[in-house]
């Protein structure tokens, strides 16, 4: 039986509904500080969020070496207001709740979430500095994936909540290349979820099609680029390149020559360079990375740095002027995701906030008495950052 019109409380709760439902990235990544805003002005819109600390074994001496408990954070924000807008007449909306959602909620809800979605995923996609794979050639086995599962053990990351996101392209390579190996999407537990396939590698797959596509810069000297200068200082983010005449694009990822990758509590290093990617430029030669390089304490993360050349060589991610559409293997605690309880309007008698799993939606709607109309905006108020981007791998496979 059709409602006599739709209240604000049912649309709300059917916007919020599809925004959960769409959300395979923000829905698999961490949400706990959400909270954090449930109240108006509880911490302003900046949230710093602590890292655990590290320290150094003392190794075969009963006398202490107190070392200074040094905290790392990092910043949330939560700034960013996106919507989208709506007019409705009388008629719809006495339509009943499922007409009425399918022709014009979940067409607004897919676009909402999916921009979002796309950006969340880039920014998360930039900052991971693990990469895997071969650029210029296809992800069409479990080598890759495996490739990013080991780089994410060897910084530590926890087995359980782990997940990929490839787009359809790769993901018709990985069927067709190791299809027995994949579960039916049934068997796992998250079934409300768009996009999920299986799980294999120790991860959940989703197929999603707002994966970032990392842009190289256009220019043949970027196989040429060398260092100018020794990394002499703990903490350094910024790096001098020298013989290099591009810029390169935020998320562009490289490594160093002689400079390897470590245990992060036993320091021993492992047998691979360690990686990195570009967080800002400054011009052509000098540009901030992550991670920051600490060649010592309780911190170090590379090995070698002490025996390297002032010149040593970068090899970068890919091709230049060459395009790669990224995957990435993550897990939850890498990144997170806030979103913010808007304020109701007190002069509305129709405005409504709802909160579900970490997603808070308001929708607010005013009448046009001359055209028979009922404007609604519906709003999201969040902001994202990565927490341990050590706990993310980007996979490249063949050029877009």
């Amino acid at each position: 039986m059709a409602n006599t019109l739709l209240t604000i409380d049912m649309i709300t709760k059917e916007a919020l509904r599809l925004a959960h439902e769409k959300a395979s990235f923000i829905g698999t990544i961490n949400r706990q500080f959400d909270s954090s805003w449930s109240g108006e002005g509880k911490t302003g819109n900046t949230l710093r969020i602590r890292t655990p600390s590290e320290y150094v074994r003392r190794q075969g001496s009963r006398v202490m070496d107190v070392q200074d408990s040094e905290q790392v954070s990092t910043a949330l924000v939560v700034a960013t207001q996106d919507g989208v807008d709506m007019r409705f007449n009388s008629k719809e909306l006495s339509q009943d709740l499922d007409s009425f959602s399918k022709l014009h909620l979940e067409p607004a809800m897919a676009t909402l979430v999916s921009g979002i979605e796309g950006d969340v995923l880039a920014a998360a996609t930039k900052a991971a500095f693990n990469f895997a794979g071969t650029a210029g050639t296809a992800i069409s086995s479990l080598t890759t994936p495996g490739a990013a599962r080991s780089r994410l053990n060897q910084n530590l990351a926890p087995k359980g909540d782990r997940y990929i996101q490839v787009n359809s392209g790769t993901m018709a390579g990985l069927v067709t290349g190791v299809a027995t190996y994949f579960n039916p999407s049934g068997a796992i537990s998250e079934q409300y979820r768009e996009g999920i396939v299986a799980r294999t590698a120790m991860a959940d797959y989703y197929e999603n099609e707002r994966t970032w596509a990392m842009t190289n810069c256009s220019s043949v000297t970027m196989s040429t680029a060398k260092l100018n200068g020794f990394i002499s200082t703990n903490g350094q983010t910024s790096l001098n390149v020298t013989t290099i005449t591009f810029t390169p694009t935020i998320g562009q990822k490289f490594s160093i020559a002689g400079v390897f990758d470590v245990h992060p509590e036993t320091k021993q290093a492992y047998g691979q360079l360690k990686q990195f990617t570009v967080t800002a430029t400054t011009n052509a030669s000098t540009y901030t990375i992550s991670p920051a390089i600490f060649i010592s304490g309780a911190r170090q993360n590379v090995a070698g740095v002490g025996t390297t050349s002032g010149t040593a060589a970068l090899t970068w991610l890919g091709s230049p002027n060459s395009t790669y559409n990224l995957g990435l293997m993550y897990h939850k605690d890498a990144y997170t995701f806030a979103t913010a309880a808007l304020p109701m309007m007190a002069d509305s008698i129709s405005c409504a906030v709802r909160t579900y799993d970490g997603l808070s939606l308001r929708v607010w709607r005013a009448s046009d008495i001359r055209n028979d109309e009922v404007l609604t905006r519906i709003d999201i108020l969040y902001g994202h950052a990565a927490i341990r981007p050590q706990w993310m791998c980007a996979m490249v496979g063949t050029a877009d």
